[in-house]
């Protein structure tokens, strides 16, 4: 049995952990951390946990944490577990980090993007960017796993398979996004407010978004090539939820078939994503809660661009799901262990 500790169990994405978790056969979590509720029932900060959790919540010593634990998700702001981790810790335990303090390579662009200063750096070589469809034997022999963010999770796996074989011109990539509330977490915020949101959409971070970098990464990783792209998210007024479009320019004449073939080669065998049928788009209504990857596609031969487009839970994929498919990695288990829920609908 795993023993599992949270960091952040009281954030969305932390309870979403908890929520997987829950009827994983192979995992315990023995430690609910938590900055503001230290010492209250879990159940009374998530009343869906009622009679489910009776652990009370402890604080965030990762020290501490290192010694009763296997595996430790941080599902912290960014700068959190980077000031916490060290090389004491990491002999000790595989940690799965859900902010972005991991993802980004180069140091320099982190703290530009993020605004803040980078406190463990030397790690951040050997943390594993853990998008397991990509990148799934290194996460095998991890210690530190970078969990990818939502955004970049959908719009990655969107373009990846066109990207890699190169039949896009990477330098006329568009990524237009759209996310649910529940993607700028929990914590109160007057822009996020009913009234605020309610019978709204608007784009927000516009040529500034945080995640801009770390799409840009590991699309560069894939095509072999320096991706400079536009990424503009917007918020609509949904819990849950992300839907990606993604425009480029065909650098040769393709068919649906050539195009579907290529997503075939990278997806057939992947239990998460699902190459949709012809001219079905994806919906985040039909991934609602689960840690499935809607992907499909459209040709325009009168732009000679492609329409590449994906739908994910921002919750499940694009944060718990995927930290808990990492951990099954980690511990040699089936990926989809724990993680075999179907969507919820409506």
């Amino acid at each position: 049995m795993i023993r599992v500790g949270i960091i952040g169990s009281t954030g969305y994405a932390g309870q979403e952990i908890v929520r997987i978790l829950l009827r994983h056969p192979e995992a315990k979590i023995v430690w609910y951390g938590s900055r503001s509720y230290i010492d209250k029932r879990y159940s009374e900060v998530f009343g869906n946990m009622f009679q489910l959790v009776e652990d009370i919540c402890k604080g965030e010593n990762m020290k501490e944490l290192a010694d009763q634990v296997d595996v430790i998700f941080t599902a912290t702001p960014q700068g959190l577990c980077g000031s916490l981790v060290n090389e004491e810790i990491l002999s000790k335990v595989k940690i799965v980090d859900l902010s972005a303090d991991f993802r980004i390579k180069d140091v320099d662009k982190y703290e530009k993007w993020y605004g803040i200063h980078h406190e463990s750096p030397d790690f951040i070589k050997e943390a594993v960017y853990g998008l397991c469809e990509i990148n799934r034997e290194d996460v095998k022999k991890a210690r530190l796993i970078a969990n990818p963010g939502c955004f970049p999770t959908c719009s990655i796996l969107s373009v990846y398979p066109l990207a890699k074989e190169g039949i896009i011109d990477m330098s006329t990539v568009i990524i237009d996004a759209k996310s649910g509330t529940s993607g700028a977490g929990r914590g109160a915020k007057v822009a996020n407010l009913y009234c605020e949101v309610n019978e709204s959409i608007k784009a927000y971070g516009v040529t500034t978004h945080r995640h801009t970098p770390e799409i840009e990464d590991q699309l560069s990783y894939a095509s072999g090539e320096d991706v400079i792209l536009n990424f503009t998210p917007h918020l609509v007024p949904m819990n849950r939820g992300i839907l990606v479009t993604a425009y480029a320019s065909l650098k040769k004449n393709v068919t649906y078939e050539d195009v579907k073939a290529i997503y075939d080669k990278y997806y057939k065998e992947e239990y998460f994503v699902r190459v949709l049928d012809k001219d079905v788009c994806p919906e985040t209504r039909w991934v609602e809660g689960s840690n499935f990857v809607d992907v499909n596609f459209r040709i325009d031969p009168r732009t000679n661009r492609v329409i590449m487009m994906g739908a994910i839970d921002n919750l499940v994929k694009g944060a718990a799901g995927q930290a808990v498919q990492n951990m099954n990695l980690l511990f040699g288990l089936p990926e989809n262990l724990g993680l075999e829920m179907p969507p919820v609908f409506p």
